[in-house]
């Protein structure tokens, strides 16, 4: 019974919609490397494997921080959505607080340990790219800093997911970073930190109670659903801007990813409190990224 509670609650540490973002990102690098040549499908393979390493490590370190605050003890049973509230794993029994932190510490263990392969073996410059990115994967929630606690976590999910992963999965395959590259990244980058802005609306109030000071926090959620509508707005302007910058038009079927903002952003201002509608607004969210990367991959693929 107590093993079946262990790998029910590492699968949800490890649930794939939250692995949803990195491969996004990562589908974007990949697509443009794709574009100037071949792809070496182990160090892909390789690349993928440490990124959703760091993620479930991610996790489960926020995971630890946010049961010792309290946040996600805090949230009510009416609060609760399947995209956010933390995944209660310790406050549910499922793994103790100890079982958490060694699947943290054995998946940033393993995570680093591919990184250092890569770097070491194949191209050296990944070596600062995952500093910066293990970094922030710590950071998010640890000590000393808990970005997410001081309104700073939204801005390194955007630097996380956007330039971090997709110009690491890039770099790999191509031993380069053309800048167009970084420009690339910044729209599913935005989108993805907008997935995180929406998935603060339901733990609002458990946040602030466990002094969780993320940026929806401390605008107040009425605000905070203008906000998200600019963050959405903001990535697919950007998105439409990138033929400007040598990339090729075929980047604008990234742009069918508009009606799924467009719907969450409108759900967000005219129900920022109100859980069960909001969630609905989370999903289109998820799928607003997942279509702007896959769009945008086939768009790099497909088009001169």
């Amino acid at each position: 019974m107590k093993a079946r509670a262990y790998w029910r609650g590492f699968y949800r540490l490890a649930d794939p919609r939250l692995t949803l973002a990195s491969l996004s990102s990562m589908l974007i690098g990949a697509a443009a490397a794709a574009r100037a040549g071949a792809i070496d499908k182990a160090w892909l393979a390789a690349t993928v494997a440490g990124i959703v390493a760091l993620e479930v490590a991610k996790n489960a370190s926020g995971e630890v921080t946010d049961f010792d605050s309290g946040a996600d003890a805090g949230v009510s049973a009416d609060d609760r959505s399947p995209f956010s509230g933390g995944r209660r794993v310790i406050v549910e029994g499922l793994l103790t607080r100890t079982e958490t932190r060694t699947i943290a510490a054995m998946t940033y263990a393993i995570g680093i340990g591919i990184g250092l392969s890569i770097a070491v073996c194949c191209e050296p410059r990944v070596w600062w790219i995952g500093i910066a990115g293990t970094t922030l994967a710590w950071l998010y929630a640890g000590f000393p800093c808990r970005l997410a606690y001081r309104g700073f976590g939204e801005l390194a999910v955007a630097v996380a997911y956007g330039p971090l992963i997709c110009s690491g999965t890039y770099v790999v395959q191509r031993h380069a970073l053309p800048p167009e590259i970084v420009l690339l990244s910044l729209p599913v980058g935005l989108l993805i930190a907008g997935f995180l802005w929406i998935n603060e609306f339901p733990d609002y109030q458990a946040d602030r109670a466990a002094r969780k000071f993320n940026l929806v926090a401390r605008l107040g959620r009425p605000r905070a659903a203008w906000a998200f509508a600019l963050i959405l707005t903001a990535a697919f302007a950007i998105q439409f801007l990138l033929p400007a910058y040598a990339l090729p038009r075929g980047v604008w079927l990234g742009l069918a990813g508009i009606p799924f903002g467009w719907a969450a952003a409108r759900r967000a201002i005219r129900s920022s409190d109100a859980t069960g509608l909001i969630v609905q607004a989370q999903r289109w969210t998820l799928e607003c990224f997942v279509v702007l990367a896959l769009g945008t991959a086939a768009g790099l693929m497909l088009t001169e």
